[in-house]
Parts: C-alpha cells; structure tokens; sequence
C-alpha cells in the first residue's frame, strides 16, 4: 500500500490522499498512535534512556530550517538534509550523546530541567508496507516548555514518521519535524520532538 506519492511526502512535505478503507489499517492506526503518545509520555517524563530504546539504529532525525518564501517559490521554503543547516540532522549516535549531556546534571541549557509537555494529535496512516511491518505516519504536535519561572517555548508543527516493526516491537527508523515558525524565539533546542 505504499505509493510514489506518499514516499515522496517525506522529501517535499507533500500530502498524499488517504488510503483506502481497510478495518485492519483502524487498528494499525491505533498501534502507530498508541506508540506515538508512549514516546511522549516517556519525553516528558524525562525517561530518555526508555525513549532511546524505542529509536531504531539507523534512526535519521531531521529538522530543516524553514524560511519564508515568495509565492511560487515555496520550493525552496525547507532545506535538504544532508545539504546546508538545520535545525537537526542526527542519527543514533548523536541523540544518545544528547541524553548523555542532558543526564549529567551540568548540561547548561537544561540546569535546571525543562518542564515539558507534549500534545500528539491527527495521526495519520500516509503508507503501509505490503506486511504492514514499516508504516509511514504523520501528527501534529505542540510542545510547551518551561525553565524557571519565567522562560516558556512553544513549539507548533507536524511530524512525518517512519515506523519500523521489530522483533521488540515498533521502533521509529525516521522522524521529520515541520515547525511552523521561521524564527524561533526559544533560548535553546534541548529537547526532543
């Protein structure tokens, strides 16, 4: 159930048209769903090690840098992983080095922790594999951070996910992180989406 048009909805932010009726795709939603809010729950409770386990080893986690774009150039609006900044381009690697930062009780931007909050809404099934063991998912989110008494963050946009069905159970393989916002008025990125 996997079409041209949905892989490419992860490249370009396209959305593709639902897929068809299927009894068997409501309960995979709710699997995909259920995941998706455990991983919250697990960030926001500041449980990274668990969070950690639940990413596949050649996990890629992406967030381009959005700009504002004239109208009939919003071609160019995201920037290409691999190719120029962004807000993250990680793998494994990487975001285990940022829990370990974190976990050390001297990371700076996380002295004291943040107060986290995450609302995962509109799940959606955008591709199925044939064995329906890799699916390909979009939400919405918004993300409230607090530090002291005073520092808030909100953060708006939508993830595309790739899920991956492992002998230990699904595991997100890709996740690409859509913000709304060009400018971010928030002091630091230290915490996950």
């Amino acid at each position: 159930m996997t079409s041209p048009a949905a892989e490419a909805a992860i490249a370009i932010g396209a959305t593709p048209p639902p897929l068809p009726p299927d009894p068997g795709l409501l309960l995979l939603r709710q699997e995909v769903e259920d995941f998706l809010l455990h991983e919250a729950d697990l960030l926001d409770e500041r449980r990274f090690r668990e969070w950690l386990a639940l990413l596949a080893e050649d996990i890629v986690y992406f967030m381009p840098i959005r700009t504002d774009r004239a109208f009939g150039e919003q071609a160019g609006e995201f920037t290409a992983q691999g190719r120029g900044i962004s807000w993250f381009d990680e793998d494994k690697w990487t975001l285990t080095k940022r829990v370990e930062q974190i976990l050390t009780g001297v990371h700076y931007a996380e002295e004291p922790l943040s107060r986290v909050c995450r609302v995962i809404t509109g799940v959606r099934l955008l591709a199925v594999s044939p064995d329906r063991r890799q699916v390909t998912a979009r939400s919405r989110f918004l993300v409230r951070q607090g530090r002291l008494d005073y520092e808030r963050a909100d953060f708006v946009g939508s993830r595309t996910d790739i899920l991956r069905r492992e002998p230990e159970g699904w595991r997100l393989a890709r996740r690409e992180i859509i913000l709304t916002d060009t400018v971010l008025l928030a002091k630091n990125l230290s915490i996950f989406f």
